[in-house]
């Protein structure tokens, strides 16, 4: 027993198995009982699954309040908050990812349940180094907030997105690796025997692909949305918590807003100003002579500039025609 009450990166080891538990038991769960097979998953499902995820990532930050303090449970709250909301710009990528691939919708669910495994390990990677990095030297945290502000700003100013077909892992995927060019069901790779040689070849799918893409994706993402939590708050078992919680319903989040996409039009603009309170933060409790930006102060200012964001852009397009994404998708 004293074994898991010992500190592992800021916090009891109990908390960190409970936590990794349970989010084993939600995977299992998610692949072994509601998608077992391949399916289409419907809007209303979505819904309800994203309903369910928030309540539960709200819930996790109710222990979180109970088990560290108010300051640690607001903290929890805003950056699931902020990353759920930077989610909505990887909703995006993913949506066109798989109409410019055209994956089925049956088969998504399987790309996007990978990716996120993926997304845990390559999210628990990023935060220790960058928990290492904040730990031993303080003044990383300053090139945290520049950097969010930047990037918010050349979200503002240089909003100009290339088409798929240029992009570098998809020019370096259809060139460089063994693909094929049609879908095999839900297989990401398939063996073929080539018609010279004789030999067996491995071959990976569009699916793959599509996986591969993703996954890259959410590193580039990853990019913007690690030192943005690290700049509300630097420990780590907060900083992971928050991340895997607001990322375990990305699933169902793009199945309930992929047909709606358009409906958010605006929010980009939003998330950029959100990246450069985010980064302005620390600079603005050095001015004011405060230890640190207070928490609620934070989670207020987070609230009002995505409502904002997201109010002006459903009236904005309140008469725009729907996207037949689904169409596209198959």
């Amino acid at each position: 027993m004293e074994a898991l009450t010992q500190i592992w990166l800021g916090q009891p080891l109990w908390m960190w198995l409970g936590f990794m538990g349970l989010v084993g038991l939600l995977l299992a769960f998610d692949l072994g009982v509601l998608h077992k097979g391949q399916k289409e998953i419907g809007v209303r499902e979505s819904l309800l699954l994203s309903a369910f995820y928030i309540a539960l990532g709200l819930g996790f930050g109710a222990f979180v309040w109970l088990q560290l303090g108010e300051q640690a449970g607001i903290e929890y709250v805003t950056g699931f908050i902020i990353e759920k909301s930077l989610a909505m710009d990887n909703v995006f990528v993913i949506a066109t990812i798989f109409s410019f691939l055209a994956i089925p919708r049956q088969f998504q669910h399987r790309v996007l349940f990978w990716g996120i495994l993926g997304v845990i390990v390559l999210r628990a990677v990023m935060i220790g180094f960058g928990a290492a990095l904040v730990t031993e030297f303080a003044w990383v945290l300053y090139l945290f907030a520049a950097f969010l502000i930047l990037t918010g700003i050349k979200m503002l100013l240089w909003n100009k997105e290339k088409p798929l077909s240029e992009n570098p892992v998809y020019r370096f995927a259809s060139q460089r690796l063994p693909l094929t060019k049609e879908l095999h069901g839900s297989r990401f790779f398939v063996r073929e025997i080539d018609a010279r040689s004789g030999k067996v070849l491995t071959l990976m799918t569009p699916l793959f692909l599509a996986l591969l893409m993703i996954e890259i994706a959410d590193v580039v993402f990853a990019v913007d949305s690690v030192p943005a939590i690290f700049a509300i708050t630097t420990d780590p078992y907060i900083v992971y918590t928050s991340n895997i919680f607001a990322i375990l319903g990305l699933r169902a989040l793009y199945f309930a807003l992929a047909a709606v996409l358009h409906r958010f039009a605006y929010l980009k603009q939003a998330l950029a100003v959100l990246l450069i309170f985010i980064g302005s933060k620390i600079f603005i409790a050095d001015a004011l002579g405060l230890a640190k930006f207070p928490a609620e102060w934070s989670l207020g200012v987070t609230f009002a500039i995505l409502a904002a964001g997201i109010g002006y852009s459903l009236w904005r397009t309140r008469r725009a025609p729907a996207l037949a994404l689904e169409s596209r998708q198959g």
